[in-house]
């Protein structure tokens, strides 16, 4: 069965960082694209970054550009989310997501709760 399981969310103040963290299992994704995405109530879900098999190449939405970093460890099945100087408008459910090729993504994770207090 794979899974995708989302961890480190949780409560902080505005300016402050959070590291999220998505584990996969079941399968090997060495080989797929990576992303995470966000979604706030009463919002739609929107691609926060997203990153290549490889690691060479990165996608950030522009609200979350040069404070959020994403990056892998495929030898770990893992995909973080760096962010930092986070902002109230931040807050949202967070999800991870892997696909193959450049188009979509397959496989999701259950979600992450990550709340900016101003």
């Amino acid at each position: 069965q794979v899974q995708l399981v989302e961890s480190g969310g949780g409560l902080v103040q505005a300016g402050g960082s959070l590291r999220l963290s998505c584990v996969a299992s079941g399968r090997t994704f060495s080989n797929y694209r990576r992303g995470w995405f966000r979604q706030a109530p009463g919002k739609e879900r929107e691609l926060v970054g997203a990153i290549s098999s490889s690691g060479s190449r990165t996608y950030y939405s522009d609200s979350v550009k040069g404070r959020f970093t994403i990056s892998r460890d495929n030898a770990k099945n893992t995909v973080y989310l760096q962010m930092n100087s986070l902002k109230p408008e931040d807050t949202a459910v967070y999800y991870c997501a892997a696909g193959p090729g450049t188009s979509s993504f397959s496989y999701w994770g259950q979600g992450t709760q990550v709340t900016v207090s101003s």
